[in-house]
């Protein structure tokens, strides 16, 4: 069955509305609007937690729904109900035409649709649930059994199968089935009366086969489990300012974070990011080529199209250390004469579309990642991180190192405990001055907040070198 067929059986046939209807409602209530769209949404979803050798947890659900928004101007009116019927969309139309006060121009809808970047086969439905419930028992078992200083295991496995549509005014319609996986493993060790953790996850857009494997999964606990013993071993961390080399992968997520949400249109539009206005400027080191890239095959982040109908893109942001552009929904790129580039992301049917990232990361440069470690006196090596913050407004960021090692004369030294990193976002892109040839996307945990809104997201990087950046730790 195509995913056309199929979201016609779930939104039209199996709920007794018709298409040729609900077509016309769509249009009269966006007529004279300058923008808009029905999004109907079916999905179901699970998760099973582990902890300390037992289910602690594991819940489904499933819903539907649609969400009906029309704008005009910088004005939106946005309603949505959890009843899919000609009557509640109906009423729907009535509410959000309250926004109109004059015509600005529609935005052009975009030319053709993306290829297919995953598998629309439902993960829910092709393991079964006791398969699911002893891979965890396996993981509490195979973690015990590697290191007598294990103390707690814990884990979960969560998939999602979501399957939208998106109806335009002039009846063009947008489809796309999305599925959702994941598998988190914790480890807790104790030694001496210390104990540490260790945490590894992976997820994307596939069928819980590959967790299933025990090639994989052994992995992911071992991986969990190394962290926790180099974390036993770690001593206090420096502080100061000093030069820091960030490891390959997650360590994106400070790319994100500190620099992604203020590449998104509507903080520029308002002009409340660091870097509104700065097109064509540079605002990083030469080097230093920053994408946003929605059309990975099976990565969390990816989309067929986005939450608007927009095809998902490649999208450069900086490129040599120039800013090239920002992330766009519709409503923003008209306003700010600039084209959308499928970045218009929304948590579920029950929240209006916005500016997010899809796949956000830094391209590979030339240096060997040993070549980088050796050229460093005395610094810090962090690996992966924890928590964050940043303020999006300055790029003032922290953020937490939950693996991290010292550098002394070119060489790997202890682990660290309790390093977090402190700078500006802006800022710290103009403070690399190595880039590794080594590009790696995270393993597939990321999840985006915003504006009360979640959703996923992918992150990576080479291993880079970062000058003077202020170090915090608890080092006496």
């Amino acid at each position: 069955m195509s995913d056309l067929a199929r979201a016609e059986s779930l939104f039209f046939a199996g709920t007794g509305m018709d298409r040729a209807r609900v077509d016309r409602i769509v249009r009269d209530s966006l007529a004279g609007m300058d923008d808009g769209e029905l999004f109907l949404e079916w999905s179901q979803s699970e998760a099973l937690a582990l902890d300390d050798g037992r289910i602690k947890s594991a819940s489904f659900d499933q819903s539907q729904g649609f969400g009906l928004r029309a704008l005009s101007g910088e004005a939106a009116g946005y309603a949505h109900a959890s009843e899919l019927s000609e009557d509640a969309i109906r009423r729907a139309g009535e509410t959000v035409r309250a926004v109109k006060h004059g015509h600005g121009g529609v935005l052009a809808p975009p030319p053709g649709t993306n290829r297919q970047l995953y598998t629309d086969a439902n993960p829910l439905q092709l393991a079964p649930f006791d398969a699911k419930t002893k891979l965890l028992m396996e993981i509490d078992a195979y973690a015990r059994a590697r290191d007598r200083r294990v103390r707690q295991v814990t884990a979960s496995l969560a998939g999602e199968w979501r399957t939208i549509e998106i109806i335009r005014a002039d009846g063009e319609a947008h489809v796309d089935i999305r599925p959702l996986v994941r598998l988190n493993v914790s480890v807790v060790v104790e030694e001496n009366g210390r104990m540490e953790v260790g945490s590894h996850g992976a997820g994307g857009r596939i069928e819980y086969a590959r967790y299933l494997d025990p090639a994989q999964w052994h992995a992911q606990v071992d991986e969990a489990l190394r962290q926790a013993l180099v974390n036993l071993a770690s001593v206090s961390a420096p502080a100061g300012e000093m030069t820091v080399v960030l490891g390959p992968g997650w360590p994106g997520v400070m790319l994100h974070e500190a620099v992604g949400h203020g590449l998104e249109g509507d903080f520029n539009r308002k002009k409340t990011s660091a870097f509104s206005g700065l097109i064509g400027q540079r605002v990083a080191a030469p080097g230093v080529t920053v994408v946003d890239d929605g059309t990975l095959k099976d990565r969390r982040g990816s989309l067929t199209v986005d939450d608007e109908g927009t095809p998902s893109a490649c999208t450069t942001l900086i490129e040599d250390g120039i800013l090239k552009g920002y992330m766009q929904d519709r409503l923003n790129a008209r306003l700010m004469n600039m084209k959308p580039t499928g970045n218009g992301r929304r948590q579920s049917y029950g929240h209006a579309p916005m500016p997010r990232m899809t796949n956000t990361y830094m391209l590979a440069g030339s240096h060997d990642p040993a070549e980088i470690i050796a050229s460093v006196k005395r610094g810090v090596y962090a690996v992966n991180f924890g928590g964050g913050q940043v303020d999006i407004t300055s790029g003032k960021f922290v953020f937490s190192a939950s693996e991290a090692y010292l550098i002394e004369n070119g060489k790997i030294g202890p682990s660290l405990k309790g390093a977090t990193l402190i700078g500006n976002g802006p800022d710290a892109l103009t403070k690399i001055t190595m880039i590794g040839n080594d590009l790696k996307l995270d393993d597939g945990v990321g999840t985006c907040g915003k504006d009360g809104q979640g959703v996923p997201v992918g992150v990576g990087q080479p291993t880079l070198r970062m000058d003077g950046l202020t170090v915090g730790g608890t080092a006496a």
